[in-house]
This record gives structure tokens, C-alpha cells and sequence, in this order.
């Protein structure tokens, strides 16, 4: 397949700059897969399309304050650094704004001295592996100097950063939010387990090579970074017995599919562990492990509308994505949800 097939024009005004006050107030487009008819709800009815039995899985990542801006040593110049992922102790991959200045050897200052870098490699993707030295508690410090990496597309300033965390995040290790679960409010959450559902924790620490541009013509030919997932004994046991009884299983945004079908095997039993994955879903992937998806609506021409176009067929995703527009849904992280079932 071509990456431009997956390209739709979307106003600007639509690109959603802030959260709604309240979590699950959105709006919610249902899109059955079977005839790829839609339905327009609000977020909080999801519970009427969940039943007893069914197993909704969510990712419990937290995002850290993975955004950086500092000086390089002895020099005014401004430098940004975006945490991706950790190596070791005290090493970390990152991104680097203007990557000019941050050549083998070079270091760097955060704050008021707090913090300091210095760059030992430069990755194949042109990021950089640094070192950093402190005092202290490292993520005390970050704690104290980071910002919320927010999406280049978010143009407004957060004054809470809890929200752009998930009511459940438990888990430090993102550079972005799975935002799907930005949704839930955790009074959804107790009705939804009042009725019968069961609600599985697993983790995937989401990499921003989930929301990278795709550079190459051809789909095929695209190759993800790999992200750290952990699926426990408990988790896979409520999903395979789950399952065993007729329960659905529907996951809440593309990082916890991408990891459900990781860890799930030809028979469709999901196995506990943890480790990194690269898996990459676009239309052909045979789902083993997913019978339901709740996600937000993703950039044109990304790895995430791929995978969604896998799950619910090319045709009916393009079709609703316009319905979206015209409807004047809300787009990308702060906006509104699709429940394809």
C-alpha cells in the first residue's frame, strides 16, 4: 500500500488545543465493523457497548516530564532535549533541537547547574545517547526542570499536567500520553466493573517513534522503534480466561493493541512478560488478540491510522474520518474518540 492512501485534509480549527474540563464529556464516534455503520455518542455511554465479561485493557504508563531546555556549556545558545528512553542509570536516548550543537564530547547545562549532559553517540535515527550527572534523586530533578513533551500540533500551554496523564497512569516511562485513555474518569471506570467488566493494567512506555512522520512511499517498507511493554502473570490469566468464556477483549488505544498482539500467540493465548517491540500493524495484520478498540483520530498519513485501517478496514475508517470532519469532531491528543466494535 501507498502511505499517501492513508492522507486526509483536515482544518486546523479542528486540531483540539486543550482538554474538555471534564474527561469523559467528549464526543464518541461507534463505528461497527461488521457493516461499517456509525453511531454518534458522548464518551460516558462506552459502558452501554461493554458487557459482562468482556475485558477492557488499558495501558498504565505514565509520562515523564521528558522535555529539557537548557544551554550548551559556556556558551547563551538555547538547546532543547526530549527524552525517548532509558539505556542505564544515568543514560538516556534523546532528541536534540538544533542537533548542530550537540556533537560527541559536547555537554550541557539544565536549570541552574542542577543538571548537566554530555553526549557520548549519535543514534541512527539522528538522535543522541547522553550521559547526564547530578545531585541527587535523577527524577526529582526532572521533576523540577522538565515540561510535559505536548505534540508539536499543541500550540496552547497545559496548566494542569495531570492532564495529559490518564487517571490510572502508575508507571513512569512515556515521552507522549496513550491518549484513548485520557477519557476514563475513574467514576467511569467503577461503573464500568460494577457491570461485569473486567479491567486488565498492562504497560507499553510509548516512544515518540509511534508518532513519527512515515518517510518512505511504501508501507511496507516502514520500520518502528521499539518500545518497552511488561504484561503480568495476572493480566494474561483475567485475558485468557476471559476469552476461554466468550468475553471480548477491547483495548483502549493503539499502544495497548500493539502490545496485546506482541505478546498473543497463532492460538490467541496471551502470554505474561515484558520486553521491547517493533511490531508494526498495518491492513493484512491478522488480528489475534483484539475483538474491540477504543482511540482517538490520528494525524493523516501515520502508523496509527494504519493500524486503526488494519482493525476496522481501510474503507470504513476513511468513510468515518470524513463523517468526523463534517461532524466537527475534535482531532488528535486532547480530542474525541472512536469505539470501533
Amino acid at each position: 500500500m501507498n502511505v499517501h492512501d492513508f492522507y486526509y485534509d483536515l482544518p486546523e480549527e479542528l486540531i483540539a488545543q486543550e482538554p474538555l474540563k471534564q474527561r469523559d464529556s467528549s464526543r464518541m464516534m461507534v463505528l461497527h465493523r461488521d457493516d461499517g455503520s456509525i453511531e454518534h455518542r458522548v464518551f460516558r455511554d462506552v459502558v452501554n457497548f461493554l458487557n459482562p465479561g468482556d475485558c477492557l485493557v488499558l495501558n498504565d504508563t505514565r509520562v515523564i516530564p521528558a522535555r529539557l531546555i537548557g544551554h550548551k556549556k559556556d556558551t547563551q545558545g538555547t538547546m532543547e532535549f526530549l527524552l525517548l528512553r532509558k539505556l542505564s542509570m544515568d543514560t538516556w536516548e534523546v532528541l536534540v533541537k538544533p542537533g548542530r550543537r550537540a556533537k560527541i564530547g559536547a555537554r550541557f547545562v539544565f536549570g541552574n547547574g542542577e543538571l548537566e549532559a554530555e553526549v557520548l553517540d549519535v543514534t541512527e535515527a539522528g538522535g543522541r545517547v547522553v550521559r547526564f550527572f547530578y545531585q541527587g534523586v535523577f527524577e526529582e530533578i526532572l521533576d523540577q526542570l522538565g515540561k510535559m513533551p505536548l505534540p508539536p500540533y499543541i500550540k496552547k500551554s497545559l496548566d494542569d499536567k495531570e492532564r495529559y496523564q490518564t487517571v490510572y497512569s502508575k508507571h513512569e516511562g512515556s515521552a507522549a500520553a496513550p491518549t484513548a485513555g485520557l477519557h476514563f474518569t475513574n467514576e467511569l471506570l467503577d461503573i464500568i466493573e460494577k457491570k461485569g467488566v473486567n479491567i486488565v493494567f498492562i504497560t507499553l512506555h510509548v516512544g515518540l517513534g509511534t508518532f513519527r512522520p512515515v518517510r518512505v512511499e511504501k508501507v511496507e517498507d516502514h520500520r518502528m522503534h521499539s518500545e518497552f511493554y511488561i504484561v503480568t502473570d495476572e493480566a494474561a490469566q483475567v485475558l485468557n480466561n476471559a476469552r476461554r468464556k466468550g468475553g471480548r477483549i477491547v483495548a483502549v488505544g493503539t499502544t495497548s493493541v500493539r502490545t496485546l498482539e506482541t505478546v498473543t500467540d497463532d492460538s490467541g493465548v496471551v502470554h505474561s512478560g515484558s520486553g521491547w517491540t517493533d511490531i508494526f500493524i498495518y491492513p493484512g495484520h491478522k488480528f489475534k488478540a483484539v475483538d474491540g478498540l477504543i482511540t482517538n483520530f490520528h494525524l493523516p498519513e501515520s502508523t496509527l491510522i494504519m493500524l486503526v485501517s488494519a482493525f476496522a478496514g481501510y474503507d470504513n475508517v476513511m468513510r468515518a474520518y470524513h463523517e468526523a470532519i463534517k461532524e466537527r469532531y475534535r482531532f488528535y491528543s486532547f480530542g474525541d474518540a472512536m469505539l470501533i466494535i
